[in-house]
């Protein structure tokens, strides 16, 4: 069943889903100096409070650059390659021990070999502001109609759509 773009509470509840089905993206800071690169991250979806969480290190490049926290984005794309999204908001260090303890397992573990009690060892909070949401729900024999079409009729392919969505975080807890 195709998501509705015109529904920001179907586009909301699709783009929490995958990010929580996918567990990975993109994260960095934006404005800042020198510039950073986005990295890959396990994200750690809280959508009832619109937070994403990540585990770190505290003396990592991306850390220090959000002790006091900054301006971020975090880039996602689900498994099957049907929605890209581009969320914005705010990042900040927070050594939240009640989310290490809910988010620890092994996968984690293998990242941090002195375990939960290493105290470089911190969480990064993604309070989510909003996300500009691109869908492609068309399947390999559209795609390939789309294109033959374009290049037939020089007219640009119609793959998905698009919608910005209001997440409503990014407020300090």
């Amino acid at each position: 069943m195709a998501t509705d773009t015109q529904n920001p509470a179907e586009m909301q509840e699709r783009l929490w889903k995958e990010i929580a089905k996918g567990r990975y993206g993109m994260l960095g800071v934006v404005g800042g100096a020198p510039v950073q690169h986005f990295q890959p991250m396990t994200a750690f979806a809280e959508p009832e409070t619109g937070d994403i969480w990540f585990f770190t290190r505290t003396d990592t490049d991306l850390a220090r650059s959000v002790a006091d926290g900054a301006e971020a984005m975090f880039v996602v794309q689900s498994k099957d390659q049907d929605l890209q999204a581009c969320l914005s908001g705010r990042l900040e260090q927070n050594h939240d021990q009640a989310r290490i303890e809910k988010y620890w397992g092994p996968v984690v573990a293998a990242w941090y070999p002195d375990g939960k009690d290493d105290p470089r060892l911190t969480m990064l909070r993604f309070a989510a502001r909003d996300a500009q949401i691109w869908l492609s729900e068309a399947g390999p024999v559209r795609f390939a109609y789309e294109i033959a079409r374009a290049n037939a009729t020089g007219r640009e392919p119609d793959l998905g759509d698009r919608a910005h969505v209001d997440l409503g975080g990014a407020a300090p807890h």
